[in-house]
């Protein structure tokens, strides 16, 4: 099992495929499971490596709480510890505020940079959040809490489709590695403390933001913000999509993240 050593973490992670590499970083809850929509896809075209952060699927659990920036520096270990002088950036969600980290704390190493259905910023209203939400997780069901991610993560149209809730609903509660509500909470601690509003301007990798129209989650002004925070950064709005986004309209999020990397070639090399 593919376990690096990185930054006092023991991170699981996977590598698929060949070319620039395009590191990944999935958010709150999630582990490499949910890149499932996107591998293929990603490497056809890029050594893609996802992995499991802290507190999620097969890395190991924190004993205490920590920050963005912490978690930021597991990937940055991960990268060195896989040889990846430089590689294309993803975040998503929790990712994303994570890939604004790496993009501050190491400019030098990020060919390109996106950033979907995340924010710049927590704040009091995030702080209130975490404690309710955090409160409410410790109290229900596992069942209870996935049926709840899942309303906040998926469309009307989604339910639409009983079969395709049901066999969503059933792999999620049969992933062999469950979060605690504990990691769970401490995750979503250190997202309510996010804050890199007053940095964004400095960054120089070309960049990449993705919103999704009806994200109730992570509302797209959110997305917005952060695009006309950062310096000459492409803005897509995925149209009736929801905070799900890269699961539900995979196709669409993955020709989206896979253009603008080319898009981006193609300009350096112009």
């Amino acid at each position: 099992m593919p376990i690096a050593d990185a930054n006092g973490q023991k991170l699981y992670y996977e590598v698929h495929g060949d070319g620039e590499p395009l590191l990944c970083i999935h958010g709150l809850a999630c582990d490499t499971l949910a890149w499932i929509p996107q591998v293929q896809a990603f490497a056809a075209a890029h050594r893609t490596v996802v992995f499991d952060n802290r507190d999620a699927g097969q890395s190991s659990m924190a004993d205490g709480p920590y920050e963005i920036a912490d978690m930021a520096r597991d990937a940055l270990a991960l990268a060195h510890a896989l040889e990846l002088d430089s590689f294309h950036l993803l975040g998503v969600s929790m990712g994303g505020a994570i890939a604004q980290e790496v993009a501050l704390q190491a400019p030098e190493r990020v060919r390109t940079l996106t950033l979907a259905v995340t924010f710049a910023a927590g704040g009091a209203y995030a702080a209130r959040l975490s404690r309710v939400w955090g409160t409410r997780v410790r109290q229900i069901s596992r069942e209870q809490h996935v049926d709840e991610l899942m309303l906040l993560n998926h469309s009307e149209d989604f339910y639409g489709n009983p079969d395709m809730v049901e066999f969503l609903r059933t792999a999620i509660l049969n992933n062999p590695h469950p979060q605690s509500p504990d990691a769970f909470c401490r995750q979503l601690d250190a997202s309510s403390r996010h804050v890199a509003k007053d940095r964004l301007a400095s960054i120089r990798a070309p960049t990449h933001v993705i919103g999704a129209e009806c994200d109730i989650l992570v509302p797209i002004w959110k997305s917005r913000e952060i695009a006309e925070l950062i310096p000459g950064a492409k803005l897509t709005v995925l149209d009736g999509a929801p905070h799900g986004a890269s699961l539900e309209r995979a196709e669409e999020f993955n020709s989206a993240v896979l253009g603008f990397i080319r898009e981006a070639a193609r300009a350096a090399a112009a």
